[in-house]
C-alpha cells in the first residue's frame, strides 16, 4: 500500500480506442495481464494511467478494481465510443458527459432496498456545467447512459428501447466501472465521456468501426481538456 501513488486514471474498451490515447500522451506500456494492460506516461508533471480493459462489464470491474487496488486515484475517466438511442438531433462524433447511468440487463423481480446497488441508476456530477458547439462537433451533457452486455444493431430492439425508455446513449461498460467506484467511495471522482459512433441500429457494425477514429479522437480532445 505504501508504494501507491496518485494519479490520473483512465479506462477504455478496445485496442483502436487505446492506441489514440496512447499516441496523443505518448503512454508506454507498464504491465500486461492476460486481458488487461496498463499504459503510464507523465503529462504536466502528473502521472497518467491508461488501463485497457477490453469489452465486457466484467473486464471493465476488473480494470477498475485493478486501478483503486494499485494507485491512488484522483481522477478517474471513462472514455468510450457508443451508440445514439436518442429521438434527439444528435451526430456522429458528437462527444457526451452524461450524468446519469442505468444497468438494463439487470432483472430481479423483488424490490428489496438491498439490491438498489445493481437496479437503481448511478448519478454523476457533471465536470463542466454547460454544452459546447465546438463546431466540429458538439459537447452535450447531462444525458441519459445505459449499460448492458449486448452490443445494439437490432432495430426492433432499438425501437423499443426509445418507445419505453427516454435513454439516449448505449454501450457496455460504464455502469459496471462506476458500480466498483462507488465501492471505493469516489463517484466524486468519476467523469465519463461517451463519442456517438452509430446509430445502434441495423448499420451499427460497419459504422461503429467506420467512424471510430473521428470519434475518438473528439473525446480524446475533451479528455485532454479535462486532464
Amino acid at each position: 500500500m505504501e508504494n501507491k501513488i496518485f494519479i490520473k486514471a483512465i479506462i477504455t474498451a478496445m485496442r483502436e480506442e487505446a492506441d489514440i490515447i496512447i499516441k496523443r500522451f505518448n503512454l508506454k506500456s507498464v504491465k500486461k495481464f492476460k486481458n488487461l494492460e496498463i499504459f503510464e506516461a507523465i503529462k504536466d508533471g502528473e502521472k497518467i494511467v491508461l488501463a485497457l480493459a477490453w469489452i465486457w462489464k466484467i473486464q471493465a470491474s476488473l480494470a477498475t478494481s485493478y486501478l483503486f487496488e494499485n494507485y491512488y486515484i484522483e481522477k478517474l475517466i471513462n472514455i468510450w465510443i457508443a451508440g445514439n438511442i436518442s429521438s434527439q438531433d444528435i451526430k456522429v462524433w458528437d462527444v457526451f458527459l452524461p450524468n446519469t447511468f442505468i444497468q438494463h440487463d439487470m432483472y430481479l423481480p423483488f424490490e428489496w432496498e438491498h439490491l438498489d446497488y445493481a437496479k437503481k441508476p448511478i448519478f454523476l456530477d457533471s465536470a463542466i456545467w454547460v454544452n459546447y458547439d465546438l463546431k466540429k462537433f458538439g459537447l452535450i451533457l447531462n444525458w441519459i447512459c445505459l449499460t448492458w452486455d449486448q452490443f445494439i444493431d437490432d432495430e426492433e430492439k432499438i425501437k423499443e428501447l426509445k418507445e419505453k425508455f427516454a435513454w439516449d446513449l448505449v454501450e457496455m461498460e460504464a455502469f459496471a466501472i462506476l458500480s466498483v467506484a462507488r465501492e471505493y467511495n469516489s463517484l466524486e471522482k468519476c467523469i465519463v465521456i461517451k463519442a456517438v459512433s452509430d446509430g445502434a441500429d441495423s448499420n451499427s457494425k460497419d459504422d461503429h468501426m467506420t467512424n471510430l477514429d473521428f470519434a475518438m479522437d473528439n473525446a480524446t480532445n475533451i479528455l485532454e481538456l479535462i486532464l
